[in-house]
């Protein structure tokens, strides 16, 4: 009875592979949708600009930016599933062995502990955060001086952000 309840619970580990292949679907609609938004905004920057339509929405090189930061931040959040999906698979199930024998696979992809994991997620997702934040300080209006005062401390808590994450990134190469 014990060696089958050891079975049990050693196999059952197999079931992270439902949170893997979510994660790797997750990740395919992600770079799909993001490289089809970027196709349509194209199209519509040839139309304004070499047909001469009128963009209806505005201004349109505001919008341009701000579809194109969704765009990044979109691919970004892809990573973070790929990362996570076989950060899952190689604590839970086994080494990518294509993956150690590449060298074009780098680090960034190769998860040795829990802590490799959160790591490399964790610098992914500080990315996610600073794109999202540039992409809310396109619609600041600097009208006021103390916009001007938010939008210097948020420069600078999104360096001071960086700098302790490579400080804390560069800790474990030693």
């Amino acid at each position: 009875m014990k060696a089958f309840l050891e079975k049990l619970l050693w196999n059952s580990r197999y079931m992270t592979l439902l949170a893997v292949w979510s994660c790797i679907v997750g990740m395919a609609l992600l770079f799909i949708l993001s490289a089809l938004d970027m196709g349509k905004l194209l199209i519509e920057f040839i139309d304004v600009y070499f047909m001469g339509h009128e963009y209806p929405a505005g201004d349109f090189h505001t919008a341009v930016v701000s579809h194109v930061i969704t765009a990044v931040d979109d691919f970004l959040l892809a990573m973070v599933l790929l990362i996570f999906g076989l950060g899952v698979y190689e604590l839970h199930i086994d080494h990518i062995e294509c993956a150690r024998d590449n060298p074009a696979a780098g680090k960034l992809l190769q998860i040795e502990s829990l802590d490799d994991l959160k790591d490399r997620l964790g610098k992914v997702i500080l990315m996610i955060l600073i794109v999202a934040f540039f992409k809310n300080v396109l619609h600041v209006k600097f009208d006021d001086p103390l916009n001007i005062l938010y939008m210097g401390g948020g420069i600078f808590l999104v360096a001071l952000a960086l700098y302790f994450g490579h400080k804390a990134g560069g800790s474990h190469k030693s």
